[in-house]
C-alpha cells in the first residue's frame, strides 16, 4: 500500500518476494506437455524451453552469511585490520582501511571478506620466518593470517556487511571482542541438474534444456515450456497433476483463476465440460508439431498449464571435486563429504567392478596412494610435480590399523614372507621419510655476517629460488642440489 490509501479489513497490505495477494506463490504456471523427447526424460527427467532461462522465470537470489570473530587468545587479542602478512595489494583492492570488504565488490573463491591476524609464539615460526627475523631482526609482528575468506567453489556480489563490537556496547559471546557478518548474494538461473517439482510428489531432475526453435509446438506457433515423461503418471496414481493440467488449459482460454479444494474441488465430469466449452477434445490433448521438422508427431499429446517450481536441491550446491585435502585421523583416508571437502568414495561394490573388469593398477593406486597409503601418496605427489616416473606403492594404512586391532584382541598377528620370515611393518606418521626443513644457519648479506647459534654453514641467497645450490667446501666449490623431498 501507498500513503493516503484507504483500506479495509482483510485486504493485503504488503506483499513479499514469495507471495502474491496474500497467497504464497513459490512457483509459476508453466506450458507442460506429457510426452517423450529423444530419451531426454527418462527416469522423471525434465526438458525445459531455453526462453525460461532468457526471461529468468525460474531465476532465484541466493545470500550467504559469513562471519569472523576477533577473539582473545592466549598469546594476545585477534585483530581485524588490512595489514595482513605476505599478502599482495591485488588480494586487498576491495577492502576498507579496516579490513572488511566494501559493499557492492564482487567475490570469488578464496578472496578475502575480513582481514583477520592473530599472534603467534616463537615455537609456531616456520624456519623461514626464523630466517627473516635474524635478518631483519622484526620481532613485532608475531602474527598470522587468519582472514575469513570466501568457501570453495561459491561466488557472489556482498549485499551487506554488518559490525558488532563490545566498544559499541553490542551483545558478544565470552571472549569475543568484534564480529563482523558478510553478506554475499548469488543470482542462480534454473541449470541442468537443478531439482525442480509439481504440487503432486510429481518431482525431476532437468536433464536437457532446448533452444526455442527445437521444442514442440501447438497449432497457433505457441512452444511448450516444459516436457514432462508421461511415464510417471500410471504407476505413480498421482493422477492429479494431469486433472491440473487440463484445468490449467481451459482456466487460462477463460482467463480465470480457479481455487480447487482437495475433497471438494472440480472433479473430472467438472473439467471435461469445461473443455469442451472452450473448443477442446474430452480427451484435453493437442495435436503437436516437432519444432526441428515442423511436422506433426504420431499421436496427440496431453498439453495444459501447471504449477511449477524449483526446489532447493541445486546443482552448485551439490557439484564437489578434490585433488588432495584432509585426511581422517584414525584411518588415514580421505573424509567423506563437500563440507569436509572430502573424496569420493570408492566402496565394496566398486572394487568389484574393477575387479571383474580386470583393471588391476588402477584398483591398486585407487586403494594406495588415491587413499591411505602415507608415504606413498606423498612420494607419488612428488613424482608428479618433478615428472618422474610414479614409485611402487606401499602397505595402506587400513592394513596396519586391522593389525593392531587384531593385537588388541590377544591375537599374535604378523606379516610373513613366502620363506616364513616375518615382515616388519613400520609405524609411519605424515612427514617419515620426508626430510626436515634445514635448521637455521648464517647468512651473508651485503658483506654482513648475521650469526647464529646453532651452526657455523654458509649459504649463498639467490634471486631465483630454482639457482639455489650449497657450497661444499672452503674454495667456493659448489655440489650439486640433493632434490627436497618435502611437496
Amino acid at each position: 500500500v501507498t500513503n493516503g490509501e484507504h483500506v479495509d479489513k482483510g485486504e493485503v497490505i504488503a506483499d513479499g518476494p514469495s507471495t502474491e495477494n496474500g497467497e504464497v506463490a513459490l512457483g509459476k504456471n508453466l506450458l507442460v506437455g506429457f510426452m517423450t523427447w529423444e530419451g531426454y526424460n527418462y527416469e522423471d527427467a525434465i526438458i525445459l524451453n531455453e526462453r525460461l532461462i532468457m526471461d529468468d522465470v525460474l531465476t532465484s537470489i541466493h545470500i550467504e552469511k559469513y562471519e569472523a570473530e576477533a577473539r582473545d587468545t592466549k598469546l594476545g587479542p585477534e585483530e581485524i585490520t588490512r595489514d595482513i602478512p605476505n599478502v599482495g595489494e591485488d588480494a586487498l583492492k576491495d577492502l576498507d582501511e579496516e579490513g572488511i570488504i566494501r559493499i557492492g565488490a564482487e567475490v570469488n573463491s578464496s578472496d578475502i571478506l575480513v582481514g583477520k591476524v592473530t599472534p603467534k609464539g616463537e615455537t609456531e615460526l616456520t624456519a623461514e620466518e626464523r630466517l627473516l627475523r635474524a635478518i631483519f631482526g622484526e620481532k613485532a609482528r608475531e602474527v598470522r593470517d587468519t582472514s575469513l575468506r570466501v568457501p570453495h567453489g561459491e561466488t557472489g556480489i556482498v549485499v551487506d556487511v554488518k559490525i558488532f563490537s563490545r566498544d559499541n556496547g553490542d551483545e558478544l559471546p565470552p571472549g569475543v571482542n568484534k564480529l563482523v557478518r558478510c553478506y554475499i548474494a548469488t543470482k542462480r538461473k534454473i541449470s541442468v541438474g537443478d531439482k525442480m517439482a509439481g504440487r503432486h510428489g510429481n518431482k525431476g531432475v532437468i536433464s536437457r534444456i532446448l533452444p526455442e526453435e527445437d521444442m514442440p509446438f501447438l497449432e497457433d506457433g505457441q512452444p511448450l515450456q516444459v516436457m514432462l515423461n508421461p511415464l510417471g503418471v500410471p504407476s505413480r496414481m498421482n493422477v492429479g497433476q494431469v486433472l491440473e493440467v487440463h484445468l490449467g488449459l481451459a482456466a487460462k482460454t477463460k482467463g480465470w483463476y480457479i481455487a480447487t479444494p482437495v475433497f471438494d474441488g472440480a472433479n473430472e465430469k467438472d473439467i471435461i465440460q469445461l473443455l469442451k466449452e472452450n473448443g477442446y477434445a474430452e480427451s484435453g490433448k493437442l495435436w503437436l508439431r516437432d519444432g526441428r521438422t515442423g511436422e506433426y508427431f504420431d499421436n496427440p499429446v496431453t498439453v495444459g498449464y501447471m504449477y511449477m517450481l524449483k526446489l532447493h536441491h541445486l546443482v552448485d550446491d551439490k557439484i564437489h571435486a578434490r585433488s588432495t585435502g584432509p585426511y581422517s585421523l584414525v584411518t588415514q583416508q580421505p573424509l567423506g563429504g563437500k563440507a569436509q571437502f572430502g573424496g569420493q568414495r570408492f566402496g565394496e561394490m566398486e572394487v568389484w567392478a574393477l575387479e571383474a573388469y580386470g583393471a588391476a593398477y588402477t584398483l591398486q593406486e585407487i586403494l594406495t596412494v588415491k587413499s591411505d597409503d602415507i608415504v606413498g601418496r606423498v612420494k607419488t605427489y612428488e613424482a608428479i610435480v618433478k615428472g618422474e616416473n610414479i614409485p611402487e606403492p606401499g602397505i595402506p594404512e587400513s592394513f596396519k590399523v586391522l593389525i593392531k586391532e587384531m593385537q588388541s584382541l590377544c591375537l599374535d598377528v604378523k606379516v610373513l614372507t613366502e620363506d616364513n620370515r616375518e615382515i616388519e611393518i613400520k609405524e609411519t606418521s605424515e612427514m617419515e621419510d620426508i626430510p626436515a626443513i634445514e635448521d637455521m644457519v648464517d647468512v651473508e648479506i651485503e658483506g654482513n655476517q648475521i650469526e647464529d647459534e646453532d651452526t657455523d654453514e654458509e649459504v649463498v641467497i639467490v634471486e631465483d629460488e630454482d639457482d639455489y645450490r650449497e657450497p661444499e667446501d672452503e674454495d667456493g666449490a659448489f655440489k650439486e642440489e640433493e632434490p627436497d623431498d618435502e611437496v
